[in-house]
């Protein structure tokens, strides 16, 4: 998986790893057990501080995304359902998502026809794994 960073994006450049890295597992470019960079190597790669990146893992970790063996460093986890906190971070999140979609003048139809298209593309992986 590639990831690509925009320095002088308005989104911080640790929130820019993570969703990227969230995006690779939902596309099933990562999977559950593969191995991430260390810190140390995706920060000297990517060009930014290393602590930019442990910010980024820290997170993914916060959220179940990853863990961290001492001996095998950072690895993909399995997912498995929301715990409420998480299930209402992810209502929020949705609900402010559609209504600037509704601001924006997206019709319903439009914003049905786009979660189908990104639905279709993580279903995808799913089925080829």
């Amino acid at each position: 998986m590639i990831l690509e960073i925009d320095p002088l994006g308005e989104e911080p450049i640790y929130k820019q790893l993570r969703d990227q890295i969230i995006l690779g597992i939902a596309q099933h470019q990562l999977k559950a057990g593969d191995l991430l960079p260390s810190v140390r190597m995706l920060a000297d790669e990517l060009g930014v501080n290393p602590m930019t990146v442990s910010k980024a893992y820290n997170l993914l970790k916060e959220e179940g995304y990853l863990i961290t063996d001492r001996r095998n460093g950072t690895i993909v986890t399995q997912r498995s359902e929301f715990d409420t906190s998480a299930k209402k971070t992810y209502d929020h999140r949705l609900a402010l998502l559609l209504a600037e979609g509704f601001l924006h003048q997206q019709s319903k139809e439009t914003i049905l026809q786009d979660v189908e298209t990104y639905l279709n593309t993580y279903s995808k992986g799913r089925e080829e794994s």
